[in-house]
C-alpha cells in the first residue's frame, strides 16, 4: 500500500500506472483538467490497452466541461459511459489498473487539487478491494444497482454511514479528522460523545454546530479538499464523502479504511504539521484588498436579497400543483437550489466586475 500526498506527486503516480497498464484502466472522474493524464489514456489506447472512462452526469459547475471531456476521450478511442441521474451527485474518484491495482482519491484530477490543496489518496493491490471497486465501476457503468460486500470500501450511500459511524466509535486515545464541513447530527453527537470519553478528538475544517466542544481549525495555508480520519495512530479513512447527510445518503461517494503502519504514520506526522500551522498562521492571516472587497461586495449583496422563503414556498406550491404525484425531498432540493443561486450570483457578479472594472480603465 502507498499514500499520495497532496499537493506532491500523485499526478506522476497515476500517469506511471496508466502508461505501465497492460490490458485495462478504469477511472471514475468528477471534475477533470489534468491534460497530461488525459495523453496518457490515449497513448494506452495506441498500446492496445482497453480505457474506461466512468464520467459523472454533472458537477456544480455544470455538464459543459464534462461533456467536451467525454467528446476528447471518445475520439481518442476511449469507452466512455456516463453515470445515472438516480443520486444527486456522482463525486467518488477512483481508478483501477489491469484489475490488480487499485487508486482511491480524496482529490479531483485538477491542478488545483493536486498542485495548491491538502489531500490523501490510496494505493493497494489488496485483491478483496480491486474486486469491490471493480463490482461498483461495473455496476455504476451499466446503470445497475450496488450491493457492497466489503466493510474496507466505503462507498455511499451503501454502507458507509454505517462504517464511519463504527470507525469514530472505535476510537479510544485519539481522532484526527480532515473535513471541510461535519454537518450530519448522528455524526458530531458521535464525536462528542468520544471527546466526552477522553478520545483527543481533533478537526481540521469546520464543524456547523457552533456550540460543539470539539477542537477545530481552518486550514491554513493550504486549501483542504480531503476528507480523512485517523484512529489511534493505526487505523485510517481516505475518501470522498464528508460526514454531511447529503454525502453519506443521497450521493456516490468512495472511500477506503485501512491499516498500513507507514501510511498512518505519515499521515498522522502531516496532520500533526498541518495542526500546528493552523495555529501559527492564525495572527499572520490579513486580508488583501481583493479579500476585502470581495467581504464587502458579500455583505452588501446579502443585504439587498429579498426575502427567501416566500418564493421558495410559492415555487414549491406551484410545482407541486402542476406536477401530480411529484415527491420532493428537502435537503436535495436545497442543494440543487443551493447550486442553482450560487451560479446565478457568480455570473451576476462577474458580469458587474467587468464592468466596474472596464469604467476605470
Amino acid at each position: 500500500m502507498k499514500l499520495l500526498t497532496q499537493p506532491g506527486d500523485g499526478a506522476a503516480h497515476l500517469i506511471k500506472a496508466i502508461n505501465r497498464a497492460k490490458s485495462s484502466v478504469e477511472i471514475a472522474i468528477f471534475r477533470f483538467n489534468q491534460r497530461e493524464i488525459e495523453t496518457a489514456l490515449a497513448h494506452a489506447v495506441t498500446r492496445g490497452v482497453a480505457v474506461h472512462a466512468l464520467i459523472a452526469h454533472t458537477n456544480r459547475a455544470g455538464e459543459e466541461n464534462l461533456r467536451r471531456l467525454e467528446l476528447r476521450l471518445l475520439a481518442a478511442g476511449v469507452t466512455v459511459a456516463r453515470t445515472a441521474g438516480d443520486l444527486l451527485r456522482y463525486h467518488g474518484k477512483f481508478m483501477i489498473v489491469d484489475r490488480r491495482e487499485l487508486y482511491v482519491l480524496a482529490f479531483n484530477l485538477t491542478y488545483l487539487d493536486m498542485e495548491q490543496s491538502r489531500s490523501f489518496g490510496i494505493i493497494t493491490h489488496n485483491q478483496k478491494l480491486v474486486r469491490e471497486a471493480a463490482k461498483l465501476f461495473e455496476a455504476d457503468s451499466k446503470r445497475n444497482s450496488y450491493e457492497p460486500t466489503s466493510d474496507a470500501l466505503v462507498v455511499s450511500p451503501a454502507n458507509a454511514r454505517q462504517r464511519l459511524a463504527a470507525f469514530i466509535q472505535g476510537a479510544r486515545k485519539e481522532l484526527f479528522i480532515y473535513d471541510p464541513k461535519i454537518s450530519d447530527p448522528a455524526m458530531i453527537r458521535l464525536l462528542e460523545e468520544r471527546a466526552r470519553a477522553g478520545v483527543d478528538v481533533r478537526i481540521i475544517g469546520k464543524v456547523t454546530r457552533k456550540s460543539s466542544p470539539i477542537a477545530a481549525r481552518k486550514m491554513q495555508p493550504l486549501r483542504l479538499h480531503t476528507r480523512t480520519m485517523i484512529r489511534d495512530g493505526k487505523l485510517a479513512f481516505v475518501g470522498s464523502q464528508s460526514l454531511r447527510a447529503i454525502e453519506l445518503d443521497m450521493r456516490r461517494e468512495v472511500g477506503v479504511i485501512f491499516r498500513d503502519a507507514k501510511s498512518v504514520s505519515q499521515m498522522v506526522k502531516t496532520f500533526h504539521d498541518d495542526w500546528l500551522a493552523t495555529e501559527q498562521n492564525k495572527e499572520a492571516l490579513v486580508c488583501t484588498p481583493v479579500e476585502k472587497l470581495a467581504k464587502k461586495v458579500a455583505k452588501v449583496v446579502a443585504r439587498e436579497l429579498p426575502a427567501v422563503a416566500p418564493a421558495v414556498d410559492s415555487v414549491v406550491k406551484k410545482l407541486t400543483t402542476e406536477t401530480e404525484g411529484l415527491e420532493l425531498n428537502a435537503e436535495e432540493v436545497a442543494e440543487t437550489v443551493k447550486d442553482a443561486v450560487k451560479e446565478a450570483v457568480r455570473i451576476a457578479v462577474k458580469d458587474a466586475v467587468e464592468e466596474a472594472v472596464e469604467q476605470t480603465r
